[in-house]
């Protein structure tokens, strides 16, 4: 008897420990998910920022407390965003947010197994990023801005309001990956709209005076502007400045641009990419691998108009240019 109530007595301490294991296992707090976002210089592009937040926000996700976003800014040097990189792999961060050409392949370098969400990367089959659109094949997945017809809409609405248009400086950076398909791009556009081109290197915010001086040397008419990243962001008024006294119509990529002082944009809306982004996070957060999820492309455009800029520079824009407008800066 006393041996059955020894045996059962053991018998029930360690059921006990059994259980307790097994509450204090279920109970135990569940891993919130870190992310990591390289951004770049930390007063710029707040408004997208925001968009990504937004979207997190739309999918249950509040930063704090189901989520940390790890916001990293190399403040303009690129240099910089390598030691960054190499830090947040070293943290096993669960997802790496990567925003431009440049720092989505410093992140292919870095890392081949933390999963990498890119916004706005150009053309990521060409430049090597993924395998294909459909299907990406490793790490990196997201949203591209591949939209060689862009270029050409851009240079129409230039020719919209200057009729006359026949010589326009392109104002780009060879220090962008994607500096030869941007080149590209604008000379199979200006064909079609018998338009000749000059392009202007600009490889820092230095080179800025420098081409439009050499732009109006040139007779230049008009300006596409295809520079971005912290060569553009930190000098976008100065860069409109420099339009206006100038006096040359200039077309941007981004309505930030524009609302900095500069005449129109036409492009991507990068707000609608920022928070589509999420939807990749989110879906990697909960167990789709990054080669298995297809490449969106842009969806949703701007076009944008400052009068105040048109103004400045004695242009009137046309009245059927500025009803297709999706903002009128007045």
């Amino acid at each position: 008897m006393s041996r059955y109530l020894k045996w059962g007595g053991s018998f029930a301490i360690a059921v006990i420990f059994t259980l307790c294991g097994a509450v204090a296992q279920t109970q135990q707090p569940a891993k919130i998910p870190r992310i990591a976002y390289l951004v770049g210089p930390s007063s710029a592009n707040s408004a997208r920022y925001k968009a990504f937040q937004q979207g997190l926000r739309e999918l249950g996700y509040e930063e704090g407390k189901n989520i940390v976003i790890d916001w990293r800014s190399n403040e303009g040097n690129r240099d910089r965003q390598r030691a960054i990189v190499a830090e947040l792999v070293l943290a096993k961060v669960d997802v790496i947010v990567a925003v431009g050409a440049g720092d989505i392949r410093i992140a292919k370098e870095t890392t081949a197994t933390i999963p990498v969400v890119m916004i706005q990367g150009g053309d990521p089959v060409g430049s090597g990023f993924v395998a294909s659109l459909a299907r990406p094949g490793g790490n990196i997945t997201g949203l591209a801005t591949l939209r060689p017809e862009l270029s050409g809409k851009r240079l129409e609405l230039l020719k919209d309001i200057v009729p006359r248009l026949s010589r326009v400086a392109v104002f780009a950076s060879s220090a962008s990956p994607d500096y030869a398909q941007v080149l590209k791009e604008a000379e199979l556009a200006a064909g079609s709209l018998e338009l000749k081109l000059q392009s202007h290197d600009i490889r820092s915010a230095k080179d800025f005076e420098t081409a439009f001086q050499a732009a109006l040397k040139e007779k230049a008419e008009g300006v596409l502007i295809r520079v971005r990243g912290p060569i553009l962001s930190p000098h976008r008024r100065d860069f409109a400045e420099l339009a206006a006294k100038s006096r040359l119509p200039a077309i941007y990529e981004g309505v930030e641009e524009v609302e900095a002082g500069g005449l129109m944009s036409y492009g991507v809306s990068f707000t609608d990419l920022y928070r589509r982004a999420a939807i990749y996070v989110d879906k990697i957060l909960k167990g789709r691998k990054p080669a298995d999820l297809p490449v969106e492309q842009p969806t949703k455009f701007e076009f944008v108009i400052n009068l105040k800029a048109a103004k400045q520079i004695g242009l009137v824009i046309p009245p059927n240019v500025l009803a297709r407008a999706d903002k009128v800066i007045r």
